[in-house]
């Protein structure tokens, strides 16, 4: 009797964890069935009934682990809970996915390696399944260790891997894969530094405002509209792309009147809002909350648009080659291996999401709304940009760069007043400490441009503002806020520069025991 009790707490507290995996199984298992109807049997047949199921594997992995960063920040700020960011990002994902999809994918991501010099239909085949199951299980071990990396990267890890296992070294384009290694600085370097700028945007124009809310009701509209701009943009460039090819001016275009329609339609609507909250910083907030809600899911539409292909393009390939016969770049994607990714990301995000989500939302470092609306700002223009450059960036990297970018703005910006406040005192190391109080209080409550001023009378009346040697070691001793979580920080460095070699490693080792299982 004791034993059965046992066991039955144990089943309780793992219960939330057996469902999950229950409902991935039963997912992986529909697909098996469903694939096993549509072929004629044999060996093919196998194997598109395995690549059709190692495909919604690979999808649900892309939903648990990269769609976390389109809706993390939302959820970390507290503009949405996680029930909700997670039923947005179901709906947009599938949406982008199944509206703007697309009819073509590559399947030799990127072009990393040249089919020319795959031998045969069936090596192509075994190449493909190596290349999804290798990058699938990267993303799956990458997001048991709270790691969010790219999917792009970790797909075009697996088909490089698999690509040389099949063709040899020759068979790779190592300028683009070292294009790709490039990416893995430029993308979190770029969406950090663009979140920080617009963060520090805001605070200059706004928080640090005397007439906080006067100064919000003039620039929270621009900044809405900036974003509609953005994401008009990148939509029009990244998410309808497939179905529709349009010019980066066309883009933009569209963009500009999108941004002014939104500018016109929002500002009333701050303005009356504002006029209802408090005046200070913390009311701020509450006026980005539904942009900052609009931003995840359009970034989860053109998520969805993007990296479906990430899922299902070694998949439609292998269904070209087997239908078809031949070896293709480009396949064409019949819509029920579309179905298959569009249901896996939305699964995976369901069941496994909220693991990542928190990691980008909150764990990183502490985020509210203006700071995850800049962040969502930099995902749309750092894309952009990129993409206008022809440099190859990665939306998991510029997102979570992002986050890594505002959390060190405000580690600077609180550092740098913790000096200011003890310069002051140091000056102030004669007078009575009431006198300096009240100063110190002066200050706090001023504006930037006074405090600076402030600051500056105060050195030209010590001294000519000089500090002795000691005043100044214990200015440089001011003790080092971090707002950033430092392990994770190390961790998910360590996993995004692993990620291509890793997946190419596993990708490689999977194609030769397929080649070994299938050649008599």
């Amino acid at each position: 009797m004791l034993n059965v009790t046992k066991i039955e707490k144990s089943a309780q507290i793992n219960r939330g964890e057996l469902f999950r995996f229950g409902t991935g199984l039963l997912f992986i298992v529909g697909i098996m069935l469903f694939t096993i109807v549509r072929t004629d049997g044999g060996t093919h047949g196998v194997l598109l009934v395995v690549a059709a199921m190692i495909g919604g594997y690979m999808a649900m992995n892309i939903g648990a682990n990269d769609v976390a960063n389109n809706v993390g920040p939302a959820v970390g700020s507290h503009a949405i809970t996680l029930a909700g960011a997670i039923a947005i990002a179901v709906l947009f994902e599938a949406g982008g996915a199944l509206i703007a999809g697309g009819d073509v994918v590559g399947t030799i991501k990127n072009g990393i390696i040249d089919p020319a010099l795959i031998a045969n239909s069936d090596t192509f085949i075994w190449l493909m399944i190596a290349a999804l199951l290798a990058a699938a299980l990267w993303l799956n071990a990458a997001t048991a260790l709270g790691a969010p990396v790219s999917t792009t990267h970790s797909i075009v890890g697996g088909v490089l891997g698999a690509g040389v296992g099949a063709g040899g070294w020759a068979i790779a384009d190592w300028g683009q894969v070292a294009q790709i290694a490039a990416s893995w600085v430029i993308s979190p370097v770029l969406g950090g530094v663009i979140a920080a700028v617009f963060l520090y945007l805001i605070k200059r124009t706004v928080t640090y405002q005397d007439d906080v809310m006067a100064s919000a009701k003039r620039v929270v509209p621009l900044l809405v509209a900036i974003m509609a701009w953005a994401f008009g943009t990148y939509l029009m460039l990244k998410g309808v792309k497939q179905i529709w090819k349009v010019s980066f001016g066309f883009a933009a275009m569209v963009g500009f009147g999108f941004a002014s329609a939104v500018y016109l339609l929002v500002r009333p609507q701050v303005v009356k809002m504002a006029g209802q909250l408090a005046n200070n910083k913390q009311s701020v907030n509450e006026l980005f909350t539904i942009p900052l809600i609009a931003a995840a899911a359009l970034l989860s539409f053109a998520h969805g648009a993007n990296d479906v292909a990430n899922a299902v393009g070694p998949l439609a390939g292998i269904n070209e080659a087997i239908v078809g016969g031949s070896v293709s770049a480009k396949a064409a994607i019949p819509v029920w291996v579309l179905l298959v990714g569009a249901i896996g990301i939305a699964l995976g995000l369901a069941l496994y999401g909220p693991k990542l989500i928190r990691t980008v939302g909150s764990e990183i470092t502490e985020l509210d709304r203006i700071r995850a609306f800049c962040i969502a700002m930099a995902a749309a223009i750092t894309v952009i940009i990129a993409s206008q450059f022809g440099l190859p960036v990665s939306s998991t990297h510029i997102a979570v760069g992002g986050v890594f970018g505002v959390g060190f703005l405000r580690e600077y910006l609180k550092v740098n007043y913790a000096r200011m406040v003890q310069e002051i005192r140091l000056h102030h190391s004669t007078d009575d400490p009431h006198a300096v109080d009240a100063f110190l209080a002066r200050f706090e409550a001023a504006n930037v441009a006074v405090k600076g001023e402030m600051l500056r009378e105060l050195k030209s009346r010590t001294a000519n503002g000089l500090l002795n040697k000691g005043e100044r070691k214990g200015l440089g001793r001011i003790h080092r806020l971090e707002l950033v979580k430092r392990s994770l920080l190390l961790l998910i460095a360590a996993a995004w520069l692993v990620t291509v070699p890793v997946a190419g490693i596993l990708g490689a080792m999977f194609f030769f025991m397929i080649r070994g299982i299938m050649l008599p």
